[in-house]
């Protein structure tokens, strides 16, 4: 890629927006999912008994739908992260390489 190209995006008021904007999102999902998966696994370490408690007459147990709740909970944040790139950081990247090519 040419040296000019890449100073006057990396210099582009947009992109920094976007960097920004991306870089802090991104952390406050991986905060989230951080806290949900340890949350989960130091459940499983720490507290068996609640987890292994029956929910009715048949064999599932509170652990299971609290370990389906996690892989639910990361499909879900996935889908957020997905539609916010689509709605905002689409259009920032747009204005970048509008910006840059012109």
């Amino acid at each position: 890629m040419d040296d000019d190209l890449v100073r006057k995006i990396s210099t582009h008021p947009k992109y920094l927006e976007l960097k920004s904007k991306r870089s802090a999102f991104g952390w406050w999902l991986t905060l989230a999912m951080m806290l949900v998966y340890y949350g989960f696994i130091l459940l499983v370490a720490f507290n068996k008994p609640f987890l292994s408690q029956r929910l009715g007459e048949g064999v599932m147990t509170v652990g299971i739908p609290i370990g389906f709740g996690v892989i639910v909970f990361t499909v879900v944040i996935t889908a957020f992260y997905v539609l916010r790139a689509n709605k905002q950081y689409d259009d920032l990247t747009d204005a970048v390489r509008q910006g840059v090519l012109k």
